[in-house]
């Protein structure tokens, strides 16, 4: 049994799987997606405090989780590719970092609206506000960096050091809002007590919480399989396959 789980360590058995997996999760996404939104922006009732401007947080939420999540999964496989030396483990951890990136910027972007209206001003530079921004320089250094090695293998090693060194910056982020005095309201929803928002707004942020997961899911694997044909390029198992056209 833990043979059969090691062999889709191989780029070349983990390929057709991603392949496959790939469009179940975006079709996922979509769905729970369209669901979210209806049940945040139609039946969730207005809030009390900050009227209509709330809405925001059925996006900003859930990026802003995932952004850090997809993190601290690329350093996981960043660890797993420095530990191991296994090649499927640094293309993984290379195929989440534009996705994170993209959590992180759309996580600030809906920050900055939400923060007009309820604090007067679309930026402060309050720790979490700050700390996230911190979190996109780190997708976007991460990014930078193996863009400027040639050696694939070099440039796995130096952004797999780079992203755990960076994983510092999580817990920054999420405790933030108790070691310092910010802007952020504490955690409405949490692991160790009851959420504090009404059941309709918990399900329509779950939701979309769940389906900004499959979509980072989708679109990890789709990356992923694009950057094995790059890199596994001239491979004997490897032949052209055209639901790979335009993926990038």
């Amino acid at each position: 049994m833990a043979n059969s789980w090691y062999r889709y360590a191989s780029p070349a058995s983990f390929h057709p799987v991603a392949l496959r997996l790939a469009p179940v999760f975006a079709l996922a996404a979509a769905i729970l997606a369209i669901a979210g939104l209806y049940v945040g922006f139609v039946v969730a009732p207005t809030d009390a405090t900050q009227g209509e401007a709330y809405r925001i947080i059925y996006v900003h939420v859930p990026t802003a989780w995932m952004a850090m999540f997809v993190y601290l999964v690329m350093a996981f496989w960043s660890a797993l590719a420095l530990g191991f030396n296994t090649r499927l483990s640094a293309m993984m951890a290379q195929a989440l970092a534009p996705t994170g990136a993209i959590m992180a910027a759309l996580a600030l972007w809906t920050g900055a609206f939400w923060g007009r209206p309820t604090w007067g001003t679309y930026w402060a530079w309050d720790a979490r506000m700050t700390s996230t921004l911190i979190l996109l320089f780190l997708y976007f250094g991460v990014m930078a960096l193996r863009g400027a090695i040639d050696d694939p293998r070099r440039a796995d090693r130096a952004c797999a050091i780079l992203t755990l060194v960076g994983a510092v910056n999580v817990p920054i982020i999420y405790f933030s809002v108790r070691w310092w005095n910010t802007l952020h309201q504490g955690a409405s929803v949490s692991l160790t007590a009851a959420p504090t928002m009404a059941k309709t707004m918990l399900a329509g942020m779950l939701l979309m919480t769940f389906a900004a997961w499959a979509w980072c899911i989708a679109a990890a694997l789709w990356r992923v399989c694009a950057i094995v044909v790059e890199r596994e390029r001239g491979a004997s198992w490897l032949a052209p396959d055209p639901a790979l056209k335009g993926v990038t």
